[in-house]
């Protein structure tokens, strides 16, 4: 093996994904996945041959097709999570919910959590790791996502159910937490190529404002709401005001929280 082969392939590949936000990294994650390590372990020894699949690795990349769907693995919050085709890519923004809801249940978890539009469980799973007692249910239209979603809630036991549904046409009951990362973005935007080509369209459009989902949404959460309990939903970084209107429209009080860029994120209505 010539010396510094990890090296120079890891520069080959990040020269390749120029595209990307973080070319180094995604190189990085391929290169790991392709030995069958940890990331961290790949950056502790760099003396390693490169894997003859590492190259097929790159062409996909390279083609924009997502880090997480080659990987079949995204880290988010506390939790690695299965993804892959037919399930909305979790991402670091999302964590703004998980955050803001942790900060308002300090010193009393919630008994049960909804997660509408659950995906590959992104939002339920990672505040049930937070809360052992608290129980969840997860409701998706879409049985690729769900597929997921089942896959990763196996270490949870039976403190998870997840529904093939319409928002909130399969639920009855009153929860503690209602969680939502919707749709939003309006259907005239323009995505990068390895969203638009790659990632579920009905996980990304929300019509011509981008607002369609909420509106369907907001109506019926207070219905759902246990006493006491509280809403969070994501939001696209200029929909604050919008999705506010509505909140408060049906009754609710709303507080704004930012993600670690400043930009509103979520909003949390009780």
């Amino acid at each position: 093996m010539p010396r510094g082969a990890v090296r120079a392939a890891l520069a080959g590949a990040a020269a390749r994904f120029g595209f990307s936000d973080t070319p180094r990294l995604d190189a990085e994650l391929l290169l790991a996945h392709a030995l069958g390590i940890d990331r961290s372990a790949l950056l502790l020894d760099m003396e390693r041959s490169v894997p003859a699949d590492f190259a097929a690795l790159v062409e996909r990349r390279a083609g924009h097709e997502p880090v997480a769907y080659i990987t079949g693995v995204r880290g988010f919050w506390t939790l690695d999570l299965a993804v892959g085709p037919g399930a909305l890519v979790p991402r670091a923004d999302s964590e703004t919910v998980i955050a803001a809801a942790l900060a308002h249940f300090a010193g009393r978890p919630p008994a049960s959590v909804l997660d509408l539009g659950t995906g590959p469980g992104t939002l339920l799973l990672a505040l049930l790791d937070e809360w052992p007692a608290a129980r969840g249910l997860g409701i998706d239209r879409s049985a690729a996502a769900l597929a997921y979603a089942r896959r990763n809630a196996r270490g949870f036991g039976g403190r998870v159910a997840l529904v093939q549904g319409d928002w909130t046409a399969a639920v009855a009951g009153r929860f503690d937490l209602i969680v939502a990362n919707p749709p939003y973005i309006a259907t005239d935007e323009t995505l990068p190529p390895e969203v638009a080509a790659h990632e579920p369209v009905s996980a990304l459009y929300a019509g011509a404002d981008g607002l369609d989902d909420y509106r369907r949404l907001v109506p019926a959460l207070p219905g759902l709401l246990a006493p006491g309990g509280a809403v969070v939903l994501e939001i696209g970084w200029t929909q604050a005001q919008a999705v506010g209107d509505l909140l408060r429209a049906a009754g609710l009080g709303v507080t704004e929280h930012r993600d670690l860029g400043g930009r509103s994120r979520a909003l949390l209505a009780s």
